[in-house]
């Protein structure tokens, strides 16, 4: 899923191969912290960790923010937006958030996939069809279940 081919684009574009190689840059890195840890990252200059809220709730990540109102200040020009927001992000089954931090403006979201014991792949064993003594065992633990 995480494989994305960009010879095409490479191909039909002139100039962007700095941007393509970015690309590839930010895939490689993304694959070595494996296919189950996510991130999300959250640009959020004006706004500190108390104007902020995280919540988790079945398979929706919900991040909210908004500033209170101090003062009765007038601006003539204000640079960073202070409206509030709500930004959500579906997740996928099994996918937990493992934490989250706030620093220089940046807000980060730890999540990690932790699929039950229950439903991960098993190896069965065969056995083989002269073999009378694994063939007994195997119904025996059936009947006595």
């Amino acid at each position: 899923m995480r494989n994305l081919d960009l010879t095409p684009l490479w191909r039909s574009t002139v100039g962007f191969d700095h941007v393509f190689d970015l690309l590839n840059e930010t895939l490689r890195a993304t694959n070595e912290n494996g296919d189950d840890a996510y991130r999300i990252s959250l640009a959020l200059a004006g706004f500190g960790p108390q104007d902020l809220a995280i919540t988790a709730e079945q398979n929706v990540l919900t991040v909210e923010g908004g500033k209170s109102a101090t003062g009765d200040h007038q601006y003539l020009y204000q640079g960073i937006s202070a409206r509030p927001f709500r930004r959500q992000f579906n997740l996928a089954d099994h996918v937990h958030v493992k934490g989250a931090w706030f620093e220089n403006g940046v807000l980060q979201i730890d999540l990690m996939r932790e699929v039950p014991e229950a439903m991960k792949p098993r190896r069965i064993n065969i056995t083989s069809a002269g073999d009378p003594s694994a063939r007994d065992k195997h119904v025996e633990q059936k009947q006595a279940a």
